[in-house]
């Protein structure tokens, strides 16, 4: 079992690949994200909402960043790079920078995910088919259990000459064993039908008759949960409704309520990396369990704070979340030896080659650098470590790798 670097009911502003990467492995029971969907939009909070000033830009570029996140990625998950390359050539850069972005991200997830733990993945029609196969690759195929349609039909959008698009799709893996409680909800109205019950002598399922031999009607006021949810968004758009707060992409309670009743138990740790106005931090909250979530702005704490006020009345003095702008730092693994004394071993696995510019140096002229600085979670693990020359050492500084390689690429460094 291993223990968690972090405490419950935190928040963390600042990217969440960094924050991730400095997570204990295998400390979360279960995943929500709702990240942006390449939409090719602005969005923004009105003004005069208690969201006011959030907002994010969801249209991506490919930029030299991203060539050197999938050239780590082609390192170690060839699949994943097959299915990058092959998105620019049917969608263009645009959703090839987009699902790099989230494959660097979603597989430091998999990392934090214990092993009995669930991933719901929220996203629409502009690259759900795109992400499904990027789950698939990560994740496993073996490992999706739903592909969850949430419907909510008082989306009205007037004359178009097209269906109305009232809905979205949210994507459900597990790898067994893994917790799930079956969620009842509600009829319109009360059904009659046959009861209908296990033969053990058959071994299948069968009517049930009464001790007269007759068929048993019984009276279903509720039903399991099936794949298709119909929760409206009147809680998130009726300027009336008490639940609104005003941020563009603001999701239902009810909707996370749903997730997290059914794929995770009191007491159990819930993770939001992508939290917005943190309804999945208030949801857990509601449901008695733990939670953390991390969003790029500082506007999430705000909210999550008001949220938890409204929720828990006067007792509630904004004392209850952690605000941190920091990087976790691993405690999952053994501590290690002082990282300098690595150089003789690193100089031979690079073959006297910089690990940036891949230009060979006598040893003297090596430098001892972090990948993932220790600044953003890096530790002194020889797997943390390389050499670089005194060039590509004062270019990354205290960035991770993925910097250099950006930098080199722009000066048209072949690495």
């Amino acid at each position: 079992m291993v223990d968690m670097n972090f405490v419950s009911r935190t928040l963390w502003t600042g990217d969440n690949l960094d924050i991730l990467r400095g997570m204990n492995s295998e400390t979360v029971d279960l995943m929500y994200l709702d990240p942006p969907f390449n939409s090719n939009r602005t969005y923004s909070a009105p003004v005069g909402s208690r969201a006011a000033g959030a907002a994010f830009k969801d249209t991506w570029t490919l930029s030299d960043l991203d060539v050197a996140w999938m050239g780590l990625i082609a390192d170690e998950e060839p699949a994943i790079a097959n299915l990058l390359n092959t998105s620019s050539l049917t969608h263009g850069k645009g959703m090839q920078s987009y699902l790099t972005m989230m494959a660097v991200r979603l597989l430091e997830m998999r990392r934090v995910l214990k092993p009995t733990g669930s991933i719901y993945l929220h996203c629409d029609p502009t690259a759900s088919h795109y992400l499904k196969i990027l789950m698939d690759a990560i994740w496993g195929q073996g490992n999706f259990r739903n592909e969850l349609v949430w419907h909510f039909p008082d989306n009205f959008q007037g004359n178009v000459k097209r269906f109305a698009n009232n809905h979205n799709i949210i994507f459900f893996y597990a790898a067994a064993p893994f917790t799930f409680n079956h969620v009842r909800i509600p009829l319109d109205k009360p059904r009659k039908r046959g009861g209908r019950i296990w033969s053990k002598e058959l071994g299948k399922v069968v009517p049930e008759r009464g001790p007269d031999g007759k068929p048993v009607y019984r009276t279903y006021y509720d039903k399991k949960a099936d794949d298709v949810w119909t929760i409206g968004q009147s809680s998130v758009t009726n300027p009336q409704s008490k639940e609104r707060v005003g941020y563009p992409t603001q999701k239902p309670l009810a909707l996370l309520e749903r997730i997290i009743e059914a794929s995770s138990n009191e007491g159990d740790m819930v993770l939001d990396p992508f939290c917005g106005c943190a309804t999945a931090c208030v949801a857990a909250e509601n449901l008695g369990r733990q939670w953390v979530g991390i969003d790029l702005s500082e506007k999430a704490v705000e909210l999550v704070n008001i949220r938890l006020a409204d929720t828990m009345g006067s007792l509630f003095h904004n004392r209850l979340v952690t605000a941190r702008t920091d990087i976790p730092r691993r405690t999952d693994i053994d501590s290690p030896k002082n990282y300098r004394k690595n150089k003789h071993v690193l100089y031979g696995q690079q073959e006297g080659r910089c690990g940036g510019c891949r230009t060979g140096f006598e040893f003297r002229h090596m430098e001892v650098d972090h990948i993932i600085p220790q600044a953003r979670g890096g530790t002194d693990h020889v797997e943390n470590l390389q050499l670089l020359c005194g060039h590509c050492n004062r270019i990354k500084g205290v960035r991770p790798q993925e910097y250099l390689a950006a930098r080199l690429h722009e000066m048209g460094v072949a690495i």
